[in-house]
């Protein structure tokens, strides 16, 4: 062989292998036809919801695999499903529009599957050859759930039944693995009465979302409503326990010889039949507990264990076969049960048809407006007319005969057109009063009525007489029973009634509590299995709430800190107006840190530091006294002035008017303002008395406040001091002065805020106090700045007569 014809050999082979390359390209595009679900359902672009709908049954009752045998129903009929899937969802209909695709990522015109089938008539492997499903099965597609449907069926069906619900998708490989647990699970708990369901997550995303699933596969369960996950592995018995743990635990009471007594024979307090059923394991079936989760508003169950030692009293009593399930339901009378099934088999739908028939007592209580509905249904035709006998009684022994009259008399005339109740009238007091024409019932009543109208309209007719339990009661009754058989027109009156009150429903306290333990159950399970995307916007809040605590109180604590250490003074001060001085007191008031008011004396030597060279802003508050009243004034002073005791600007200090008599005069006589509204004269103001006078000096500014004190009458401390020269005058001089002073009381209250006490007695020592009652309101108003300023040219010297030269500041 030639070097030519050496490498003339592999062109010719690349040749060969690009054109099969190409006839396996055409071979794939030919494989994939166009999808249209317009031209599958025969339908325009422009078809209405109607149409498609239409056309969508037409087809699919032709194409259903259960009534043409033709090989490709099955496929046909996934298709129209498929394309009525489509068309009937706006948001899908319209990107199929739009842009010829099902949802972000699956092209409308490819199949998901048919590319392999295309490679099986070309090289004769089929898809299982990779273990991919040829298409979701159709007993699956009665499973799956949309959004309108989940909330207008599902979510209401779950407070009678729980649900199973599987989160998958179309390339979901795990969801292939787990698929043949899940048909297992399925065909055991569905005929148990599970609700099954099937959410596909490419098409279905708004209801992924509200079920808080994100990702396939996920297993939810859904009971009253509330949705949990499943987070065990994906076996028959862990799938099984989740329901179980799912249902409340308190559903079935476990019964023995001991309290089988006390559980039949609670139909008065429950209001509701009870069940007893008799098997020989000693677990409660999930069967039962499912029958018992959907009639749980309407019967109480128990489970009796056979093979128990200590239930053969019971067994014996009963009579039970121990070879079969039994199921006893009591009503009323406890010694006799009402309804008896027995089966080997027990199968869910039996035992919801024993139930269903026996869900009432013989003559219930109505207690909410529920059961009122369902027992006395309102008349829609002749045929279903329903009459409800209702006795009026009360809950005291005295009315139990009655009660148990009337209880006998039901079951001696039960039709099927009657339907026996009683009601307390102090529970249900708007309905007995719409049907007695509010009239109180002294004695128990019956009244025979029949519902007419949503709204709450009923005809009626009360039973004249009464009703005691007698003979002749029951024979009354009895007739007015058949004259209404006959004579529909018997009921004569006519009235609304109100809703009732629901006398089961829990309080709520409880309700609270139980949604509560709802709430940080899931929290606690969001956080175990690390569902962060779900728990994001909850530990944003709790983080948020958090750093605002600690920033606030970290705040506080060095604002706190900062005020127990003096601040150095600035080096340069803006000047400050008058006005100033009390408006910088108010905004630095703080609550008092100390339990005690440090209240000094003025004496020759503080009186210089406490008030002529008082630092600027700064306040002292100096109360008037004497040795007599110096006890009792100063602890109503403290009293007083405590709650403004921590404010920094503000200084507390006491004069002894006995050791320094003239300078409270001379302070007023260098004030004309102080003295004409104190009313003294020139020759009387070393005789009056000052007593109880409270003033607030600011040094810097040299100007004052002044709270006169509550007028109490003569003081008995003026009376103790009468001995001392600067206090003795004559009782002309003291009446004379009082009478001038008087005339002016008026429009000194009105001045200060503070009114004169009159009083015609004298004074004791224990009421010298009175003369600060009202220094809380003055102190207030000095800390708002709105007290009138009393300006003086300088501080008189704490001991110099009035004519003499005043202390310059």
């Amino acid at each position: 062989m030639t070097g030519r014809e050496f490498c003339r050999q592999p062109r010719v082979s690349a040749a060969l292998l690009t054109v099969f390359l190409l006839i396996v390209g055409a071979q794939l595009v030919n494989a994939a036809p166009e999808y249209d679900p317009y031209t599958v359902l025969g339908v325009s672009r422009s078809a209405t919801q109607t149409e498609v709908k239409k056309a969508y049954k037409h087809l699919a009752r032709e194409w259903h695999p259960d009534k043409n045998k033709d090989p490709g129903a099955e496929d046909m009929f996934i298709r129209i499903t498929k394309s009525y899937e489509i068309l009937s969802h706006e948001e899908r209909r319209a990107n199929f529009d739009h842009y010829g695709q099902m949802d972000e990522n699956q092209p409308f015109g490819q199949s998901q599957h048919q590319g392999f089938r295309s490679f099986q008539n070309s090289f004769y492997f089929d898809e299982s050859f990779f273990h991919f499903p040829r298409s979701r099965d159709f007993a699956d597609s009665k499973y799956l759930l949309h959004y309108a449907q989940y909330n207008s069926d599902v979510l209401p069906d779950s407070h009678r039944r729980p649900y199973l619900i599987k989160v998958t998708s179309e390339w979901c490989f795990v969801c292939i693995h787990i698929e043949p647990v899940w048909r297992e699970t399925m065909q055991e708990l569905e005929p148990l009465g599970v609700g099954i369901g099937i959410v596909d997550l490419g098409y279905e995303r708004r209801l992924a979302s509200q079920l808080g699933a994100h990702r396939a596969p996920s297993i939810i369960g859904l009971v009253n409503g509330r949705v949990t996950f499943f987070h065990q592995a994906v076996v028959r018995e862990n799938l099984r326990q989740f329901i179980e743990d799912l249902l409340p635990h308190r559903l079935v009471e476990k019964i023995t010889d001991n309290n089988y007594l006390p559980f039949l024979s609670s139909w008065h307090v429950e209001n509701k039949p009870s069940v007893l059923l008799f098997d020989q394991v000693p677990v409660v079936p999930l069967l039962y507990k499912l029958t018992a989760f959907a009639f749980r508003d309407y019967v109480r169950f128990g489970y009796v264990d056979q093979g128990e030692t200590y239930n053969t009293r019971l067994l014996r009593q009963f009579n039970i076969n121990t070879y079969a399930p039994t199921m006893l339901l009591f009503k009323e009378n406890t010694e006799k049960p009402a309804d008896i099934i027995q089966a080997r088999g027990m199968k869910r739908q039996i035992m919801d048809e024993f139930v269903s028939n026996n869900k009432f007592l013989q003559v219930p209580r109505l207690a909410s407006q529920q059961l009122f509905d369902e027992l006395c249904p309102i008349k829609q035709f002749h045929r279903r007319r329903k009459y409800c006998v209702l006795l009026i009684t009360g809950e005291d022994q005295a009315f139990v005969p009655g009660n148990k009259a009337f209880l006998a008399f039901a079951s001696a005339n039960s039709k099927e057109v009657l339907r026996f109740a009683y009601v307390y009238q102090r529970q249900q007091q708007p309905l007995c009063q719409a049907l007695l024409q509010n009239q109180a019932a002294l004695s128990p009543q019956v009244v025979i009525l029949e519902r007419r109208s949503q709204a709450g309209r009923v005809l009626y007719r009360s039973v004249i007489g009464g009703w005691n339990g007698s003979d002749g009661d029951k024979h009354s009754l009895h007739e007015q029973l058949e004259l209404l058989q006959k004579d529909p027109a018997y009921l004569t009156s006519d009235t609304t009634l109100p809703e009732l009150n629901n006398e089961m429903a829990p309080m709520f306290l409880i309700q609270w509590m139980n949604a509560a333990y709802d709430y940080f159950v899931q929290i606690y399970d969001d956080l175990l299995y690390s569902n962060w995307r779900e728990m994001m916007p909850i530990l944003s809040l709790i983080f948020s709430a958090l750093f605002i605590l600690f920033g606030t109180v970290i705040i506080q604590a060095f604002s706190d800190s900062g005020e127990d250490h003096p601040q150095k003074p600035k080096p340069k001060e803006p000047p400050t107006t008058e006005e100033d001085a009390s408006s910088r007191a108010s905004t630095t008031s703080r609550p008092p840190k100390k339990d005690f008011v440090e209240v000094t004396e003025l004496t020759d030597i503080t009186y210089t530091s406490n008030l002529v060279k008082l630092r600027p802003g700064h306040i002292n508050v100096v109360l008037v006294l004497t040795e007599a009243s110096k006890n009792a004034l100063l602890r109503k002073f403290a009293k007083e002035v405590f709650s403004f005791s921590g404010t920094q600007t503000l200084h507390f200090s006491f004069l002894n008017a006995d050791k320094h008599h003239h300078w409270m005069p001379s302070l007023l006589a260098s004030t004309p303002e102080a003295a004409q509204g104190l009313g003294h004269s020139d020759d009387d103001e070393e005789s009056s008395d000052y007593t109880g006078h409270v003033l607030a000096l600011n040094g810097h500014k040299k100007y004052f406040c002044l709270f006169r004190a509550v007028f109490t009458g003569d003081d008995a401390c003026d009376a103790s001091s009468s001995s001392e020269a600067s206090f003795s005058s004559t009782n002309r001089r003291k009446s004379r002065s009082r009478s001038r002073s008087q005339s002016r009381s008026r429009s000194r209250s009105r001045e200060d805020g503070v009114g004169p006490k009159r009083g015609s007695g004298r004074a004791t020592s224990l009421e010298v106090h009175h003369k600060l009652d009202r220094l809380g309101l003055w102190m207030e108003r000095l800390m708002e700045g709105t007290l009138p300023r009393l300006r003086v040219p300088s501080w008189p010297s704490l001991d110099a007569p009035m004519n003499n030269t005043s202390t310059e500041s």
